[in-house]
């Protein structure tokens, strides 16, 4: 595993893990362990992180996984998590746009944490099919999804607020919802939902980039979607497990492909 120095020259690496509230430290540090807990059982397998950032995942698990390839839709995100982590043996990153390269079937497990959320229903489809393609059959995909709804939504709208004041990186600009909007959000089913902003803005090269924020996700409904395609053995919740989705920050599916 890359020392700490190394660790903290990612964009997103310095925002969640080393930033500087030590609540969303305590809670993206949680995330990781989880995350880690949760592939280890596959070791040694080939491993996918599907919308890998800035790769700190990978770089941590590549102690269980010396094998393994990191998935961005943003180019500029991929050259970096090169130039940063490149020289890991057996790590390499490529566009979501060249994973038409790899045979069916060519990982043994695959994580996707914190990106479903962001995906416009499209692009939720296309990432289940890359990913119901790319594992292999007795292999396992590792799902994670921020819970945005019960009482733990409102703490977090509270951190956020608070983070803004702060003005820490990615939360002096952050959504908000009406007194109705939130009172809605506390006690979602699975198929009720609020309107959700879609956002655009385009990649360093011009490719258009469209996307959700938080607002409005629920990951009940996600669950469901995932349903269609995979198997979910189990679903769990960060960082405080036994907790369950009522004061946890992240929701977990742990799949295998139907």
């Amino acid at each position: 595993m890359p020392a700490d120095p190394l660790l903290r020259t990612g964009e997103y690496a310095r925002k969640q893990l080393f930033g500087g509230m030590g609540v969303l430290r305590w809670s993206h540090g949680g995330r990781f362990r989880t995350g880690r807990a949760l592939v280890a059982p596959h070791a040694g397998r080939r491993l996918l992180d599907y919308g890998c950032g800035d790769g700190t995942f990978l770089a941590r698990v590549h102690d269980l996984f010396p094998a393994a390839v990191g998935v961005e839709v943003d180019p500029a995100l991929v050259a970096a998590a090169a130039a940063r982590l490149g020289a890991l043996d057996g790590l390499s990153f490529v566009h979501a746009g060249a994973l038409d390269a790899f045979a069916d079937g060519s990982f043994g497990v695959a994580v996707c944490m914190e990106v479903l959320e962001h995906c416009t229903p499209d692009a939720v489809d296309r990432v289940l099919a890359d990913l119901r393609r790319l594992v292999a059959p007795d292999g396992a995909v590792v799902i994670s999804v921020p819970v945005e709804t019960g009482p733990v939504l409102a703490v977090k709208q509270a951190f956020r607020a608070l983070a803004g004041a702060r003005g820490l990186p990615g939360y002096r600009e952050r959504e908000r919802y009406t007194p109705r909007e939130l009172l809605r959000m506390l006690a979602p089913g699975e198929a009720d939902a609020i309107p959700r902003p879609v956002y655009t803005t385009a990649f360093a090269g011009g490719e258009p980039n469209r996307y959700h924020g938080h607002k409005g996700f629920n990951w009940r409904a996600l669950r469901r979607r995932v349903a269609r395609d995979f198997t979910v053995r189990r679903t769990c919740f960060s960082p405080l497990g036994p907790l369950g989705p009522l004061l946890n920050s992240q929701a977990w599916f742990v799949c295998t492909p139907r």
